[in-house]
């Protein structure tokens, strides 16, 4: 595979790329370690790189172009500060410059050709900073505002893949007004599943809030955590199998989309599951297998299924298909990420790598794509 970028921009040779990252998630620092990689791997040959951080408040700021700062060191999470130049997005008009207030005073930014938005979680992943760059008439990296909400929201995602079709293992949905009616019925609609269940905030990512449910004695202390995240919790069977993963990246024009190798955590120790601290601050301990060994047929099914999941959701870009393949030789579809991972330890660009896509020409192809896309009806 190969890069295609070679527009000429407003910049001259170089596309001028607004890295936004941080956000007011939980998965902020996620977010900025995040940017660090792209910082470090961007062809700077190729690209203008503008950093804009958002703090935990949601101040966007201009941040300098330093990727260490954003690094996840010594188990110490990176945070945005706000550093004074707050920076404000053109609102679509004939004048595309964006600016930059600091000690009272105006400063041009200049134009930005397209946005490479680096957050994880609400209020970036969830169609929120999609919506706005829209109106901002400024193209952008990644799934537009309606396949960024439906993906960011694991209730409507599994309507939507049951509407396909796709197969998945059963689950419930409970409300916090539920809960608040009546906790017991709700929990006896989770008893239905079997134990183990997995307790996640609907609309949460990088595996925040997340619990594995042993007995019904734990439920009740999992789902209250749970809704500390979201208002509204999905409750998951257990699901006996492997865990693999596939990147999908959209194709050019009208092809259909690429599916990459399939990846696989393949070790976690010290872990019930792969959780927040195993992905971000135990590193160590985890190996990703890529490509992982999987029967032919399993392999073509899960790639298949991967294809069908992008389109259903409307996704453009990149998703990252999460599915389990079971004991009896089953592949369950789990759930999209439409802004999946992405430091080259991520399994997003390792199973590309492994699909001979390397990291910095990952970067430039979606860039690439961003740049070819009209803005509009997404």
């Amino acid at each position: 595979m190969t890069s295609h970028s070679d527009q000429n921009t407003s910049t001259g040779s170089r596309v001028r790329v607004a890295l936004i990252f941080g956000g007011r998630s939980t998965e902020h620092s996620v977010s900025c370690a995040t940017a660090a990689s792209v910082l470090t791997a961007i062809d700077r040959t190729r690209y203008d790189v503008v950093p804009i951080g958002i703090t935990p408040q949601g101040q966007w700021v201009l941040v300098d172009d330093d990727a260490s700062a954003l690094e996840i060191r010594e188990r110490q999470l990176p945070q945005v500060a706000d550093t004074g130049a707050h920076v404000f997005v053109p609102m679509g008009g004939a004048d595309r410059h964006w600016r930059i207030r600091r000690d009272g005073q105006w400063e041009d930014l200049g134009e930005i050709d397209v946005v490479f938005p680096l957050l994880h979680g609400p209020f970036g992943e969830d169609g929120t900073v999609q919506g706005l760059l829209e109106v901002a008439n400024v193209k952008y990296v990644g799934c537009g505002v309606l396949a960024s909400a439906a993906m960011m929201d694991k209730h409507v995602m599994k309507v939507l893949f049951a509407s396909a079709g796709l197969p998945m293992g059963p689950f419930e949905v409970i409300t916090a007004a539920q809960w608040q009616r009546d906790a017991q019925a709700a929990m006896e609609r989770v008893n239905g599943l079997g134990y183990p269940v997995f307790v996640k905030p609907a609309r949460a990512g990088s595996s925040v809030g997340i619990s594995r449910v042993a007995d019904a004695s734990e439920l009740q202390a999992a789902i209250e955590a749970a809704h500390q995240h979201d208002p509204k919790v999905v409750v998951e069977a257990g699901i006996v199998g492997r865990e693999v993963e596939c990147g999908v990246l959209q194709s050019h024009g009208n092809d259909a989309p690429r599916v990459s190798q399939i990846g696989e955590i393949n070790v976690v120790s010290g872990h019930e599951f792969y959780d927040f601290e195993a992905k971000y601050l135990d590193s160590a301990n985890v190996e990703l297998a890529c490509p992982t060994e999987l029967p032919e047929k399993a392999r073509e099914e899960m790639q298949r299924i991967a294809s069908i999941a992008f389109d259903v959701a409307g996704c453009e870009g990149l998703a990252r298909v999460d599915c389990f393949y079971t004991e009896d030789g089953e592949v369950l579809i789990n759930e999209i990420n439409t802004m999946p991972g992405f430091t080259p330890w991520s399994m997003y660009p390792a199973v590309w790598a492994a699909s001979g896509l390397p990291y910095p020409d990952l970067i430039d192809e979606l860039i690439t794509l961003a740049l070819e896309r009209p803005l509009g009806l997404r």
